[in-house]
C-alpha cells in the first residue's frame, strides 16, 4: 500500500519548516508567507498526491471542519441557491457542509440537531427555524448557530434575512399604481418569521395607502406550498368577489393561486393580479411569467456561512444580531391595470 503523503514530506522536498507547510496549506494561513513560497508549497502538495488527515487535525484542534446545514424542505426551489451561497463561501475555507432536511417537522428537526450535535459539527446554519423556536436557543447556547432567510424573534442567534418588510411594501406599491384597492395577501403560516413579517408589513403598507385591508382580505397558509396557495386562494375569492389582485407571501403560494384562478375560468393578469415574493428560478417559464420580489438567495447563503466562520474561529469577536439584505421587483406577465367594468 503506497504511503500517504505528509507534511513533513512536502517540508523536505520544499526545504521549509513543517509549520510553514502547514500554514501555507491551510486556507487564509498563508497571509504571514510570501506568495512565491505558499505557491512552491502548493504545488509540491499537489504534485505528492497531498490529502490533509481531517481527523488527525479534528483531534488535535478540537474541530471537525464540518459545518450543519439545515433546510426545511428539500423539493423548495428557493434552497438551492442559498446552499451554493452557503458552500461557495465554505468550501475555500476548508469547510465541509453536512446537509439535512427536516420536512417542516419539530420532531424531526430535534433528532437532526442532536444527529449534527453527535457528528461533532463546528457550527450550524439553520434555514428551518420557526419564529419561536426555544428548541433552537437551546442548541445555540453550546455551538455556533446562524439562522438564514428566516429568524428566532426575540432571540440572541444572528440571523441573515431579506428586506420582507421593504419588499412587500414596494409591491403594494405597485399595484396600487395600477389601480388595484382590492388587494388580497396570501399570507406564510404564522410560526414563521416570513409569514409574519410580511402579512404585518402588507397590512401596514395598504393603512398608509388609505386602503381598506380588512380581515376577510387575509388568510394565512399552514405550509408554503402549491396546494395551500390554491386553497387560500380559493378561500379569498369566496370571501370577496371584488378581489382584483393577490399579493402572495412566497413564489409556491403563487404558483398555486394562479392554479386557483385557471380553475376558475379566471384570467391572470386580465381579472386578477397575482404576486410572489423569492423569485425561485423558472418563473419566467410559467405562463403568464410571475411578478415577483427577488431575493439574494446566493448572496444571503454566502453573508451567513461568513458570519458562521467568524463565530466558530473568533468567538469573542462580535456580529451583527440581523443582517437585512436588499430585495427588488421583476416585473412579469402577472401583473397589469385593474379590469374596467
Amino acid at each position: 500500500m503506497k504511503k500517504s503523503t505528509t507534511l513533513k514530506d512536502i517540508a523536505r522536498a520544499t526545504g521549509v519548516h513543517v509549520s510553514t507547510v502547514s500554514r501555507a496549506l491551510t486556507p487564509n494561513g498563508g497571509a504571514s508567507l510570501s506568495q512565491e513560497v505558499v505557491e512552491r508549497i502548493r504545488k509540491a502538495a499537489e504534485a505528492m498526491d497531498y490529502r490533509p488527515n481531517r481527523l488527525a487535525s479534528g483531534l488535535r484542534t478540537s474541530r471537525t471542519m464540518t459545518v450543519g446545514v439545515m433546510i426545511p424542505d428539500i423539493t423548495n426551489n428557493l434552497f438551492p441557491p442559498i446552499v451554493r451561497g452557503i458552500e461557495g463561501f465554505l468550501e475555500p475555507n476548508g469547510y465541509a457542509s453536512i446537509l439535512v432536511n427536516t420536512d417542516n417537522d419539530i420532531a424531526r428537526e430535534q433528532r437532526l440537531m442532536d444527529v449534527l450535535r453527535e457528528r461533532g459539527v463546528d457550527g450550524v446554519i439553520n434555514a428551518a427555524v420557526r419564529a419561536d423556536d426555544g428548541q433552537m436557543e437551546r442548541f445555540a447556547a453550546g455551538l455556533p448557530v446562524v439562522t438564514v432567510n428566516r429568524k428566532v424573534e426575540n432571540s440572541t442567534i444572528p440571523s441573515v434575512i431579506s428586506d420582507d418588510v421593504g419588499g412587500v411594501r414596494m409591491m403594494v406599491h405597485r399595484l396600487a399604481k395600477l389601480g388595484h384597492r382590492r388587494i388580497g395577501h396570501v399570507a406564510g403560516p404564522a410560526d414563521l418569521s416570513t409569514g409574519v413579517d410580511r402579512r404585518a408589513a402588507f397590512e401596514t403598507a395598504m393603512r398608509t395607502l388609505g386602503h381598506d385591508a380588512p380581515a376577510r382580505l387575509v388568510v394565512t397558509a399552514s405550509y408554503y406550498t402549491e396546494a395551500e396557495g390554491a386553497r387560500c386562494a380559493d378561500l379569498l375569492l369566496d370571501r370577496d368577489e371584488g378581489v382584483t389582485a393577490i399579493l402572495c407571501a412566497n413564489d409556491r403560494l403563487a404558483l398555486g393561486a394562479l392554479e386557483a384562478l385557471r380553475a376558475r375560468g379566471l384570467s391572470c393578469p386580465g381579472d386578477i393580479s397575482v404576486t410572489g415574493f423569492n423569485d425561485i428560478p423558472f418563473l419566467d417559464l410559467i405562463p403568464p411569467g410571475l411578478t415577483t420580489v427577488q431575493i439574494l438567495q446566493y448572496d444571503i447563503g454566502r453573508t451567513a456561512a461568513e458570519i458562521l466562520v467568524k463565530l466558530m474561529t473568533m468567538p469573542e469577536r462580535r456580529v451583527p444580531s440581523t443582517t437585512i439584505l436588499p430585495v427588488s421587483i421583476v416585473e412579469r406577465g402577472s401583473i397589469g391595470p385593474v379590469k374596467q367594468p
